[in-house]
């Protein structure tokens, strides 16, 4: 048996400054431009990730335990399917479900190497060596990089399973989401399968509760990002200032999450030599949480180059996994 250190490889692959410069250009570019956007990435410091961690276990939200309730029953199906031999997870951090594909692909015998890609660094660490403790006979190759900007593969061995879970493909727009596939067609091959996990259309307002629970969870989720700013960027909004907002796009079949000025004010953000002036009621957009149909998201895959061929939803049919391979 090898030990824990030799089985566990951490390999950063984002340049010096990455999150300076990529934070600078985003709140730049989004808060520049009408409506005002953030990129949902910026919630995800410590505290956010802590918060979102609390999310999944209220009693609103449930993607995480439709998502879970599949992998229970369907990752037995899944190891069999794939016979992978790498597990490629994109957005891996604590890899907590990812554990369900795992006892699967190795009760099966066919897995070597767990493969997590993600932009925190000590997210990967703290689940990679646990991961090398629980599971002797495998290899932890972990990566950080950010996977919109392309998923780097090199020496894993094949077949490989690279899985999406979460319904996060659902934070990328329309367009988005086809130069995502693309990106991730490119990186596959023939024998390669992807699992993307995927929320569905349902009752608006059990997508809404979701989104704005009794608690009030979610509400400082959403506002935390503007801690974030003001302690990366040195700006000066007061959070509370902000109503959290939840909301359905029904012409994009969306739940957005956005930030309303409660009252007319102006934030100072003096690292980028920006003041805003925001009026009353005026909104931040800060997530898009797009819901699929079946039909929809199958013909979306098939133009960015993968053919749906297994698809398995919980038993209330409020989540979907499905299983692609590249065409």
């Amino acid at each position: 048996m090898s030990s824990t250190t030799s089985r566990f490889t951490l390999d950063d692959r984002l340049p010096a400054g990455y999150f300076t410069e990529t934070l600078h250009a985003d709140v730049r570019a989004g808060l520049g431009t009408a409506p005002r956007t953030l990129p949902p990435k910026w919630f995800y410091d410590a505290r956010g990730s802590d918060l979102f961690e609390q999310i999944t276990r209220l009693p609103e939200y449930y993607p995480t335990r439709a998502e879970q309730e599949i992998l229970e029953r369907r990752a037995p199906e899944i190891a069999q399917l794939t016979r992978a031999a790498t597990l490629i997870e994109l957005g891996s951090g604590s890899s907590r479900k990812t554990r369900l594909l795992l006892d699967a692909l190795t009760a099966g015998g066919s897995l070597r190497r767990y493969a997590p890609l993600d932009v925190s660094g000590s997210a990967l660490e703290e689940a990679g060596r646990a991961i090398c403790r629980d599971y002797p006979e495998l290899d932890v190759r972990a990566t950080v990089a950010d996977f919109e900007g392309g998923i780097p593969l090199s020496d894993e061995p094949g077949p490989r399973l690279l899985a999406f879970l979460g319904s996060t493909v659902g934070n990328f727009d329309r367009e988005q989401r086809a130069a995502f596939y693309r990106t991730l067609a490119r990186a596959l091959s023939s024998d390669d399968v992807l699992l993307l996990g995927a929320d569905l259309v349902k009752d608006t307002e059990v997508l809404l509760r979701a989104y704005d629970d009794a608690a009030g969870t979610t509400a400082e989720f959403n506002r935390n990002v503007l801690h974030v700013l003001n302690r990366e960027l040195g700006a000066n909004f007061v959070p509370e200032a902000f109503q959290h907002v939840a909301l359905w796009n029904a012409e994009h079949e969306r739940v957005e999450m956005h930030l309303r000025a409660r009252t007319a004010q102006t934030v100072k953000i003096p690292d980028l030599d920006v003041s805003l002036d925001l009026a009353p009621g005026e909104d931040l957009r800060t997530e898009l949480s797009c819901k699929f149909r079946r039909e929809s998201l199958t013909a979306e895959l098939k133009e960015g180059g993968f053919t749906v061929r297994h698809w398995w939803t919980d038993d209330a049919a409020r989540f979907a996994l499905l299983l692609a391979v590249p065409n």
